[in-house]
């Protein structure tokens, strides 16, 4: 048999005349790649039921896919033959330095094959641009589609938002694989191969980034020192308001600020007015007044970026009310089988209503033309009617409708009853994109694209898609970008992936470990990051959750957000302290101080506190709390220097503590305020206000049984 031979500086692909992937060697260390004995046909073709009628009438009609069976390499194009279905398909093949590109150019059909039939030609509903059977290895990141240890890696990634990006597991190996979809993009959909050595594994990503003219994922992911800082979040900066807000970023050690939309637009109740983007009325109508708010924080030192729903459609905005745009998402589409009068409170649809909403209030909307009408239940025996419907929902203007009039389920907002979806196939999503961008090119430098999720099937294209359309309107390009969900193509935009959101103080700390620390090991195999959440500071948020918290996202180098609300930082007593919890990891992130096996030690479910020793440099220890002591009183017990210590305050007005401990020194090297204290009735009185560490040679046992003793004065 004679193999066809894809060779560049890196690998070698061996592909059979049968068009089975043979072999994919690393050519530095020789080492074979993939399953060799998985018989993988590298493309295939699906189409949803066979149309030449000898072959309709042999086999079941049903969705089917016809595996490539032949192949032939001439002047950088394969010439690929199918099992049954008479087309064949031209695939361009671009050999660059660092991988290989396999793009669908097009179909040669046959005279012969469809001469009966009037249809367009050939009947595809899917090409497979280039499947690969890889051997396991220790990594398998999905969203990135690579398999890598520390030795070398293959990936198979789309070299346009178009491709279905994918892998099916079996024992052994896992078949990476890239889909062109009729729907989406057929003919001109591609996909790039990557073998490299893994040191050099993001520089071949890069190469097919540059060459393809993708967003820079890899050269923002390499932007540490911008890219792994927390972040001040906040929804409310405006000219009355910046001076503050930067004292407080600053006082925490933040260097970024994410700035909700709302602090720049109009917005009412939740996301109600989205779509509209009029400048709130204290800049006056012009964007220069922004600007200037933006420049007094870039003259701070701290970095702006700009948060937004670029998906959602408020209720209130001019795309709803008075008439509802026809850009609308309909999710479901029905046709009136009777004409609906003003006053007519049931619509008789051709279609069966079966499986439209029916659990909650808010989704149970139609549209028909620009009135949006709700129903309250439905028929699913003829004639299908909606029940109990109500006109002219969200201020829509009530008109008679025709026999025949298309419309259908609206595609309502899942969180919160303020906001639909706009239809990702029409041009509203660049209409909104460059109002958002309007915004941005005032001055940001990176985003958060939230409500992500909120498109059209399919969601692998649309979710990044409808992200790119807005990303390329920013100039320049962000520093990097997060959000709120993400599909393959994203990671070239979304270098920091997701936050999560907000987690209550009592149980924050189990809320970390079960969602953020769950999900980092998750993206470092995909070479990126994730926010470990957006943090509300509350009026009881102590400073050893935020410790918690930040040594658990600096032990896999990701930041934090926190959510600033001046009435919360005025009244929590402790609010200096867990600033200064802030401070101290971020400066210790922006120092990269930390080392590799403090990271490691803090993957463990030992909790850690940073320390400044009597030399003012940092040290790192595990600390360990005392349950059981007096309400609103907190301690934990730690070791260092060969001596035991606790830290301790009390989560209320400022007080003092009977600790029936003698000995007691108070330290102020590690961030105590000396103050006086006294012996009284056989205890030691300390002040138990902001958070104090003291020393003793009692050991931590009875440290423990000291506090847990303690009186409140």
């Amino acid at each position: 048999m004679n193999h066809i031979f894809l060779e560049n500086d890196v690998f070698r692909l061996t592909v059979g005349e049968d068009c089975t992937a043979k072999s994919l060697v690393l050519k530095a260390s020789g080492e074979e790649l993939l399953a060799t004995d998985a018989g993988t046909p590298l493309f295939s073709v699906t189409q949803e039921r066979p149309y030449n009628n000898e072959i309709k009438l042999i086999h079941m009609n049903k969705k089917t896919t016809f595996p490539a069976n032949r192949a032939q390499y001439e002047d950088g194009k394969l010439r690929i033959g199918f099992d049954i279905a008479p087309y064949e398909a031209v695939v361009d093949v671009k050999i660059a330095p660092a991988y290989i590109a396999f793009t669908l150019e097009r179909f040669i059909v046959h005279k012969t094959d469809y001469d009966y039939l009037l249809m367009d030609t050939p009947p595809v509903l899917s090409f497979r641009v280039c499947a690969l059977p890889v051997r396991e290895r220790k990594n398998f990141g999905e969203w990135l589609n690579t398999m890598w240890d520390e030795k070398g890696a293959v990936a198979l990634i789309a070299t346009s938002t178009h491709a279905e990006i994918d892998s099916e597991g079996y024992r052994g190996y896992r078949v990476l694989t890239a889909d062109a979809h009729r729907d989406i993009l057929l003919e001109g959909c591609g996909a790039a191969l990557i073998a490299a050595k893994t040191e050099d594994f993001l520089d071949a990503v890069e190469a097919v980034e540059i060459d393809y003219d993708l967003p820079r994922g890899v050269a923002s992911r390499r932007n540490k020192n911008k890219i792994n800082a927390s972040m001040y979040w906040t929804y409310d900066v405006t000219p009355d308001t910046v001076d503050k807000h930067i004292e407080y970023a600053k006082r925490a050690g933040f260097r970024m600020m994410l700035i909700y939309h709302s602090a720049c637009f109009k917005t009412h109740y939740g996301w109600d007015l989205g779509g509209n983007y009029d400048l709130r009325d204290e800049y006056e109508g012009d964007f220069e007044n922004f600007r200037r708010v933006l420049d007094k924080i870039k003259a701070a030192g701290i970095t702006p970026g700009l948060h937004f729903l670029h998906t959602h459609i408020g209720i209130k905005s001019r795309y709803v009310t008075p008439v509802a745009d026809h850009r609308l998402h309909i999710k479901r589409h029905l046709t009136l089988a009777q004409p609906l009068d003003t006053e007519a409170t049931e619509i008789v649809v051709a279609q069966n209503p079966r499986g439209c909403p029916k659990d909650f209030e808010f989704c149970r909307k139609l549209q028909f033309g620009g009135e949006i009408i709700s129903y309250e239940s439905y028929t699913t025996e003829p004639p299908y009617k909606f029940l109990g419907c109500k006109r002219g929902e969200f201020d829509t203007n009530i008109v008679s409708h025709e026999k025949g009039q298309i419309g259908g389920v609206l595609d309502m907002g899942e969180f919160g009853p303020t906001s639909l979806y706009l239809d990702q196939e029409t041009d509203l999503m660049d209409e909104i994109a460059e109002k958002i961008a309007r915004a941005y090119n005032l001055g940001f430098e990176f985003v958060y694209f939230d409500g992500s999720e909120g498109t059209n099937a399919p969601f692998a294209f649309h979710i990044a898609n409808a992200q790119y359309r807005v990303y390329k309107h920013f100039s320049p390009a962000p520093l990097f970008c997060e959000g709120a969900a993400k599909t393959h193509f994203s990671w070239h935009m979304l270098s920091g992936a997701n936050a999560f959101d907000v987690f209550r103080t009592d149980i924050f700390k189990r809320m970390i470990d079960a969602h953020p620390v769950h999900e980092a090991p998750l993206m470092r195999r995909n070479f990126s990051r994730l926010n470990f959440g957006w943090w509300a500071f509350y009026e009881d948020t102590r400073p050893d959750v935020y410790e918690y918290g930040m040594s658990r996202a600096a032990s896999w180098d990701c930041p934090v957000s926190m959510q600033a609300n001046f009435e919360r930082f005025e009244k929590n007593p402790r609010t200096d302290d867990v600033f200064e919890v802030i401070r101290r990891w971020e400066d210790v992130r922006e120092r990269d101080w930390l080392t590799e096996e403090q990271k490691e030690m803090m993957h463990s479910t030992t909790e850690h506190i940073l320390l400044v020793n009597e030399s003012g440099e940092y040290e790192l220890v595990p600390y360990y709390q005392v349950e059981g002591t007096p309400e609103g009183l907190y301690a934990f017990t730690f070791t260092r220097a060969d001596k035991n210590y606790a830290v301790y305050w009390y989560q209320g007005e400022d007080k003092e503590i009977a600790l029936p401990l003698a000995d007691v020194l108070v330290e102020e090297a590690l961030g105590g305020t000396v103050t006086a204290q006294r012996e009284e009735n056989g205890c030691t009185v300390l002040p138990a206000s902001h958070r104090r560490y003291l020393s003793t040679a009692a050991s931590p046992e009875a440290i423990a049984d000291a506090f847990r003793a303690a009186k409140i004065l």
